[in-house]
């Protein structure tokens, strides 16, 4: 008998959730139109996004993020000016629980608290993206699906392209990390390494439920990645750099409300989860299943919402990058059809 990896949310939990989004979105245009500056297309790698241009107290000029260029953000830009930003607040608020209510799967309020304050000192308009389990639960309300598995997790992952600009939306807005989270009075102090500096990473040592780490895809010194323009210091990883291509955007949500966030495309998120299960120790096995669990859920839904092609690309791709790639690649396959046999016509596709 086939694991059961998801179910469809209602029409009505769909329709809250993107009324949540377009929510957000005009709020976060919002707050940028407090700074003077414009709107501004760029076009990075054959695809059309939208920044919005402005100069800090310093006099340098800043782009940040706001989206793709489709016609939902286009029809936005315009739209945002048909609302006051305290009406538009308590929308979001009614609008977040009634996603909810309706199935949309919600967050740990504290893990909820981190992300949304690093989205309003201005994490995500810099380049940031949330990874990890926290990514694959907005995935899910984002491809319209309630997943079946448990995902608790300790950990809050974020992601930056660091300095390789070339492979991720880059924008150089200026923030500290660091004080956002200082900001919430959460106990979360950074854990030095042994050189005296600063690591990626974040704890509380009251709260083993609450852990924050920061990666970037692997340098040739190693890393970490340390980023004035963020105010932090980023983990190098192998591989990662295949989720920071061709990132989109989702809503987290939580009993407190809702912010958007950059998360990685669902196809290349699945394909990265396969290659990170065949990289992981035995002693990580819970994690590698893990790992196999969330692909083969996401991979499912693509499949059967008619998106085999998304898949075949992110394939490709990554056996495109090297002989190491493909071998993990294989494995991870390998795991993944062993373990999930009912995903074996993915395989064919």
């Amino acid at each position: 008998m086939s694991e059961i990896l998801y179910t469809p949310l209602s029409l009505g939990a769909q329709t809250a959730y993107a009324e949540l989004q377009d929510q957000l979105r005009i709020q976060n245009i919002d707050s940028l139109r407090v700074l003077p500056g414009a709107f501004h297309k760029q076009m990075q790698k054959g695809k059309s996004y939208i920044y919005y241009g402005y100069r800090d107290l310093d006099g340098i000029g800043r782009m940040a993020y706001v989206g793709p260029e489709d016609q939902r953000v286009l029809e936005l830009i315009k739209k945002h000016q048909e609302f006051k930003s305290s009406d538009l607040l308590e929308k979001i608020k009614r609008q977040a629980k009634s996603a909810e209510a309706l199935g949309c799967t919600a967050t740990l309020t504290k893990h909820f608290r981190v992300v949304n304050r690093l989205e309003q000192y201005g994490f995500f308009r810099a380049g940031g993206i949330l990874i990890g389990t926290h990514a694959f639960l907005a995935m899910g309300n984002m491809l319209g699906v309630q997943w079946r598995s448990s995902n608790l997790t300790m950990d809050v992952d974020f992601a930056h392209a660091g300095k390789n600009v070339s492979i991720a939306l880059g924008a150089n807005v200026k923030i500290s990390v660091h004080d956002a989270l200082n900001s919430l009075e959460m106990g979360l102090l950074p854990i030095a390494q042994f050189s005296g500096k600063t690591g990626a990473q974040y704890r509380n040592p009251k709260d083993p439920e609450l852990r924050l780490d920061f990666v970037t895809s692997q340098t040739r010194g190693g890393g970490p990645v340390v980023l004035p323009e963020l105010g932090l210091a980023l983990e190098c990883l192998k591989f990662m750099e295949f989720s920071l291509v061709d990132t989109t955007q989702a809503v987290l949500l939580s009993k407190e409300g809702a912010c958007i966030v950059n998360i990685p495309a669902p196809e290349r998120y699945a394909v990265h989860k396969l290659i990170v299960y065949a990289e992981r120790p035995v002693s990580e096995r819970v994690k590698a299943n893990k790992d196999l669990g969330q692909a083969a859920a996401i991979l499912k839904v693509l499949f059967d919402n008619g998106n085999v092609d998304l898949i075949r690309n992110a394939w490709a791709d990554a056996a495109s990058r090297g002989p190491g790639w493909v071998k993990r690649l294989n494995q991870g396959k390998t795991a993944l059809l062993k373990r999930y046999p009912e995903l074996m016509d993915i395989a064919r596709a």
